[in-house]
């Protein structure tokens, strides 16, 4: 039998290049497993950027959901606070489950007992719980590995990337129409992934320096280390 409850998980913690997403979505008795079925949701790394696209639309349209997007020129502020990933993205997923959970009404009188939030595990557990806000405080917290087989954390993740990409595409736009002579500028696009990008930010590090490179770039990266050398 199908408890209801909320799946959160990230995008973008890999990538150099691009936002940091974290999705939370409720599934109901009403929506619940069998819809997200009938959807066809499963994890987003198993699926195309076009397919996550679409499929994040029709998701968003069914289920209550919420999105925290830190953009790089936050994240990077944000980390050279905390010094930690885990403790950012600990933030990240408690600031999303209070938004969601502030948008969902009565869910108490449909659920029995704390509603369960389940979402993948990606550090120290303490992290988060240390993190949660008031109603996040309020929920059953179930952390484990792998969680995208949980259809509704499958359904954050494919909520997650797409907005992730999205983010991407806006930063690259905006990258196009800066001031910064960007070569090619019709066809620029910021890569995904953390490997084959370092000839990419070595031209935006020449065009702008860290200044430029930090508004589309996580800068701690090792990546950063190696553009600044090679330039």
């Amino acid at each position: 039998m199908f408890e209801p409850h909320i799946g959160s998980d990230e995008s973008g913690k890999g990538d150099y290049f691009g936002p940091l997403v974290v999705a939370a979505v409720f599934a109901g008795e009403e929506h619940g497993q069998r819809a997200l079925e009938e959807l066809r949701v499963r994890d987003s790394k198993l699926m195309t950027d076009s397919t996550a696209l679409a499929l994040a639309q029709r998701i968003e349209e069914r289920f209550p959901c919420e999105i925290v997007r830190i953009n790089p020129a936050r994240y990077n502020e944000l980390y050279e606070k905390v010094k930690n990933l885990n403790r950012l993205l600990a933030w990240a997923h408690a600031r999303v489950l209070e938004n969601l959970l502030g948008r969902i009404s009565n869910f108490g009188s449909r659920v029995s007992g704390a509603l369960k939030v389940i979402s993948d595990q990606f550090g120290d557990e303490r992290y988060l719980l240390s993190a949660l806000m008031e109603r996040g405080k309020q929920v059953e917290l179930v952390q484990v590995p792998r969680a995208e087989s949980d259809v509704v954390v499958a359904a954050a993740s494919v909520v997650a990337r797409a907005a992730f990409l999205k983010g991407l595409e806006r930063l690259s736009r905006e990258l196009r129409n800066s001031k910064f002579e960007i070569r090619n500028l019709a066809e620029f696009r910021l890569p995904k992934g953390a490997v084959e990008v370092v000839d990419v930010a070595r031209r935006i590090y020449e065009r702008g320096g860290l200044e430029l490179l930090g508004q589309v770039a996580k800068l701690h990266f090792r990546t950063t280390k190696e553009v600044i050398g090679a330039a």
